[in-house]
C-alpha cells in the first residue's frame, strides 16, 4: 500500500503545515502493518490517551470502535429501535406497568462523535476505528463514503441529504440551524479527525476498494 495524498491539502502544503505545527495531522489516516508493530500505541499517542511515559488518560472527545464482518450501516451511525422508557403517572395506573416499550433512534459512535464534534468546535474530536480491513466498508460507510473528501478548510467537501431518521434526531440534538444538520445535510467538520488501524497479516473479508483508499492519509 502506497502512501496517498492528504485528503484536504497537497503534499507540498502538508510539508509546509508540519513546519509551522509539528502538531499538524491528517484528518484521516490509517495506520497499517504487522501485529504488534505499535498502530494503536501510535493512535492513542495522537487522541491524548497515552504520553510518551506510558501513562493512558480516559478522554471524553475520542470515540472508537472495532470493525468486524457483522458491522454494518445501523451498527456505525445508528437507528431505530426498542427501548424501554418510565410510564407516566395515567399510563401506569391504567396499565399497571412502570416501564413500556418505545422505538427511538439510538445513535452509535459515528453520530456520537459527530455530534461531540459540532458542540465542541474549539477542541479535536477523534473517531477511531480499529481493524479497518475486517469490515465491509462500502456498506457501513454508506453515503458518508462522500463526507470524506474534505476541502482546503478541512470540511466536507460535498455534502448529503441525512435520512428521516438521523435528520429528526440531530435536529433535536444540535438544533436545527447547526451546521451539523443545515438544510437536512451531514457535513464533516474541521475538528473531526478519524484515525483507523489494519492489520496487513489478516486477509482481509472484504477489499478496500481504491476509490476509498484515496481519500486517506496511509502510515506503515
Amino acid at each position: 500500500i502506497s502512501n496517498t495524498k492528504t485528503p484536504y491539502y497537497s503534499n507540498e502544503e502538508k510539508d509546509l503545515k508540519d513546519e509551522e505545527n509539528p502538531t499538524n495531522h491528517p484528518l484521516q489516516q490509517i495506520f497499517y502493518g504487522a501485529p504488534g508493530t505499535g498502530k494503536s500505541h501510535e493512535v492513542k499517542l495522537l487522541t491524548g490517551e497515552l504520553d510518551e511515559a506510558g501513562n493512558e488518560y480516559e478522554k471524553t472527545n475520542v470515540f472508537r470502535t472495532t470493525f468486524h464482518p457483522d458491522t454494518d450501516y445501523a451498527a456505525f451511525v445508528g437507528c431505530y429501535k426498542p427501548t424501554m422508557k418510565p410510564t407516566s403517572k395515567e399510563q401506569k395506573t391504567l396499565t399497571g406497568k412502570d416501564e413500556e416499550i418505545v422505538y427511538e433512534f439510538v445513535p452509535q459512535v459515528f453520530t456520537d462523535a459527530y455530534i461531540y464534534a459540532y458542540n465542541h468546535l474549539e477542541e479535536s474530536t477523534y473517531l477511531v476505528i480499529e481493524e479497518i480491513n475486517r469490515g465491509n466498508c462500502a456498506q457501513i460507510f454508506g453515503d458518508l463514503f462522500q463526507l470524506l473528501d474534505r476541502d482546503e478548510n478541512g470540511v466536507s467537501e460535498y455534502t448529503i441529504k441525512a435520512d428521516a431518521d438521523i435528520r429528526a434526531y440531530l435536529e433535536d440534538v444540535l438544533g436545527c440551524d447547526s451546521e451539523g444538520i443545515k438544510d437536512g445535510e451531514l457535513c464533516l467538520p474541521s475538528n473531526l479527525y478519524i484515525y483507523a488501524t489494519m492489520n496487513t497479516s489478516d486477509q482481509s473479508l472484504f477489499p478496500i476498494d481504491s476509490a476509498f483508499k484515496r481519500r486517506w492519509d496511509w502510515k506503515y
